[in-house]
């Protein structure tokens, strides 16, 4: 028989094979069915089976969100058409004169949102440095409502000490909310820390194969649940059954991907950091990152992603060396099977300020699935194109 019921008692894999899958109890099917509908019929006005409008409710979606959910160690689920959707339902909680604590690298399009569309309804943000949970302390006051944190971060790899801020936001009432994207639940589980909201770019580690685009909340909190479920209603940001099936049966491998994502990130960051043409590597694995202690702590592994400095400071030779690397592919997104780079500063996060983006833009990378010893030499073949320059924008 059948029995999913004990989802805290299992490990992470066991997990993401069957939270949120039943068989289908009408054939027996073992995989979710594609609820292909927008609408549902009802037995009278108003009376019907948990479903009027697919907008409001699909049983594929469902199903997803009660996966991802757990995967979180979370009560509610809440999945929507994009990661920016998601976040979009976050600011939505607040209201014109509320304060919006975040931190000073995260990735451009959060940024874009913040400054560029909500900033003019009348929330203000403050960017600072959160990698020091201390300098939190200063810009919380009685108009304060939320603390937005990202890490690791998009795309220093910086380490925010999730349990530490979380602590000191609740003393303030302050909602606490973390995108966990670039670890994937698999390596971080902000509910666990104090979070009160968890969001994934479900297009990257979740889905896993490049070819969803989705987002989603975690919450425990049942008022929060309802706030958001009543958002993603009423604005109409929700994927369709066809993308939630997709990602369903990604979750089902995602333990072993992040494995193998993290052995290859170990691999390729201990690679480019001997390597003669580089600078930097932002990789929070090395006993030297500055917040390793903390990203030790908070972490299962350290992560597939990495951002990288090279030698020398020249853009032109920064676009040769991403357009002459062998089996990479230039980019953006991560969290794919398939090797990916790109520069931020010119890409992902061209929308934040030059100025900004002058002072510490680098190079990113997200590592693969496949055997990490052809990429490295894939590298070789970028490097030997005469590229030794520092990455950043002119």
């Amino acid at each position: 028989m059948y029995n999913c019921t004990n989802l805290n008692e299992m490990k992470f894999g066991t997990k993401a094979v069957h939270a949120g899958v039943e068989p289908d109890p009408s054939t027996g099917a073992i995989m979710t069915p594609i609820y292909q509908t927008s609408t549902y019929v009802q037995e009278s006005p108003a009376k019907h089976k948990g479903y009027a409008y697919a907008r409001g409710a699909n049983p594929t979606r469902n199903a997803l969100q009660k996966s991802i959910a757990a995967l979180e160690n979370g009560k509610h689920g809440i999945c929507f058409s994009s990661g920016m959707g998601a976040t979009d339902a976050v600011i939505k909680l607040l209201a014109p004169g509320d304060e919006v604590i975040t931190s000073n690298d995260l990735y451009g399009g959060s940024y874009r949102m913040f400054k560029r569309v909500y900033e003019k309804f009348g929330i203000k943000f403050h960017f600072i440095d959160l990698t020091k949970s201390e300098n939190l302390i200063p810009y919380i006051n009685s108009k304060t409502k939320l603390l937005w944190l990202e890490t690791p971060s998009n795309p220093l790899m910086r380490i925010i000490d999730i349990e530490t801020c979380a602590a000191l936001a609740k003393k303030q009432n302050v909602l606490v909310a973390v995108d966990n994207t670039f670890a994937s639940p698999y390596l971080q589980n902000p509910l666990t820390l104090g979070a009160d909201i968890v969001m994934h770019s479900v297009t990257k580690y979740l889905g896993g194969h490049s070819d969803v685009v989705m987002g989603a909340l975690i919450v425990n909190d049942d008022q929060l649940h309802q706030d958001l479920t009543f958002i993603a209603n009423s604005c109409g940001a929700v994927p369709g059954p066809q993308d939630s099936f997709l990602v369903l049966r990604g979750i089902k491998t995602l333990h072993l991907r992040m494995e193998r994502h993290c052995s290859n990130g170990k691999v390729i960051a201990e690679f480019l950091k001997q390597h003669p043409k580089v600078g930097q590597v932002y990789w929070p694995g090395f006993a030297d990152h500055p917040n390793h202690a903390i990203a030790k702590k908070q972490m299962r592994h350290f992560g597939g992603m990495l951002s990288f400095t090279l030698k020398n400071d020249n853009v032109e030779k920064a676009k040769t060396l991403m357009e002459n690397v062998q089996l990479f592919s230039l980019a953006e997104s991560l969290g794919g099977v398939e090797s990916l780079i790109n520069h931020p500063a010119s890409m992902t996060h061209a929308s934040i300020p030059k100025e900004e983006r002058e002072k510490k833009w680098a190079e990113r990378f997200t590592n693969p699935i496949e055997y990490w010893g052809r990429r490295c030499r894939g590298f070789n073949s970028g490097f030997n194109a005469g590229v030794e320059f520092h990455l950043t924008l002119k």
